[in-house]
C-alpha cells in the first residue's frame, strides 16, 4: 500500500479512533511502538510499522512516502528536544509536510507542558500544522482512573469545584481525520471540547445513577495526589505533568466550552452522559 498519512498512538485512545475514522477512506500507514498490539487492534492487513521515537534506525521505513501525519506525543516523553525533534527532523527530510498534532487545550498560556514546545518545534521546522488542542479526555475516566472508580467507587483527582469541558476521544478523533482528508485545515489551531462544562460531583452523579452504585469525588489536595501517582508507580515526569494539568484545572483553566467540534462535523459534540453510558462495562467490577 502506497501510504500517504502516517497515525502514531495507536492503539492508544485517539490513535485508535484517528486509524478507524481513515479505514476506508485513506491510504495510512500506523508507527506503532508494539506492532504485534497494533495489529491485534486493527488487523494483520493493515500497513504497521514499528516507530519509536528513541530509536532512530525505525524512522526511515515509518516516513517513507508520507505527506501527512498524526502526531501524538507518548506520555513518558518530556524532553522535547531530545525525545521528540529527532524524529521530526527525519519525518521533515523524508517529506512529510502536515503534521496533525494532539495537543492541550490552553497550551498556548501553558509553557510547562511538553506539547507547548512541540507546538513551536513544529512551526520553527516550517511544518504546515493543525493544531487539536483538546480538553481532558472523557475516556481518562476508563483508561487512567478506571480501577479506583471500579474497584473503590472513587474519583480522586486535585482540581476541587472547578469544571472541565470533557471531550469524547471519537470527537478528536473525528476533527483530525478532518483535518488529514480535507483542504482548509492548514495552520489551524483548534481548541476542541464538549458541548458543557461539569464539575467532578457532576460527573461522579452521573457515574453514580448509570452504573447503579454510588461514585464519590473525593477531591484531593495536588500534594496527595503526586503522591499517589508516584505510589501507584508512575514515573516523576508523568507524575510532574498530569498534576500540572489537575492544577490548572483546579483555577478555571479547563471550563471553556467551543463550538470546533460542531462548527467541523455538523453535529454536536458526544455528550457525557452518552459517553458514560457507552463504556459502562469498564466501570463494572471484574
Amino acid at each position: 500500500m502506497n501510504a500517504k498519512i502516517l497515525v502514531t498512538g495507536a492503539p492508544g485512545n485517539v490513535g485508535s479512533e484517528v486509524v478507524k475514522e481513515l479505514m476506508g477512506k485513506a491510504e495510512f500507514r500506523v508507527g506503532a511502538y508494539h506492532v504485534e498490539s497494533a495489529k491485534q487492534a486493527f488487523g494483520d492487513e493493515i500497513d504497521c510499522v514499528r516507530f519509536d521515537f528513541l530509536d532512530p534506525t525505525t524512522f526511515a521505513a515509518t516516513f517513507q512516502g508520507i505527506e501527512k501525519m498524526f502526531l501524538v506525543r507518548p506520555p513518558a516523553l518530556s524532553n522535547v528536544t531530545r525525545d521528540i525533534a529527532p524524529a521530526l527532523n527525519a519525518a521533515k527530510a523524508a517529506g512529510v509536510r502536515h503534521i496533525v498534532f494532539l495537543s492541550l487545550q490552553g497550551v498556548e498560556n501553558n509553557r510547562v507542558v511538553p506539547h507547548h514546545k512541540i507546538e513551536q518545534l513544529i512551526r520553527e521546522m516550517g511544518f504546515v500544522y493543525t493544531f487539536v488542542r483538546a480538553s481532558f479526555f472523557m475516556q481518562n475516566l476508563s483508561t487512567t482512573h478506571r480501577a479506583e472508580i471500579r474497584d473503590h467507587n472513587e474519583i480522586a483527582v486535585p482540581v476541587g469545584k472547578a469544571k472541565t469541558s470533557f471531550i469524547d476521544v471519537r470527537d478528536i478523533a473525528a476533527v483530525a481525520a478532518r483535518a488529514l482528508l480535507e483542504n482548509g485545515h492548514e495552520n489551524m489551531c483548534y481548541t476542541v471540547t464538549g458541548s458543557e462544562a461539569l464539575d467532578y460531583f457532576q460527573v461522579a452523579e452521573t457515574l453514580s445513577t448509570t452504573l447503579g452504585r454510588p461514585i464519590r469525588y473525593t477531591h484531593p489536595s495536588v500534594l496527595k495526589f503526586f503522591r499517589q501517582q508516584l505510589a501507584t508507580g508512575s514515573k516523576l515526569g508523568y507524575a510532574l505533568v498530569l498534576s500540572g494539568l489537575y492544577t490548572i484545572t483546579r483555577f478555571g483553566n479547563a471550563k471553556e466550552v467551543t463550538p470546533v467540534v460542531q462548527n467541523i462535523l455538523g453535529r454536536p459534540p458526544i455528550t457525557f452522559k452518552q459517553f458514560v453510558t457507552d463504556y459502562r462495562a469498564s466501570w463494572m467490577p471484574q
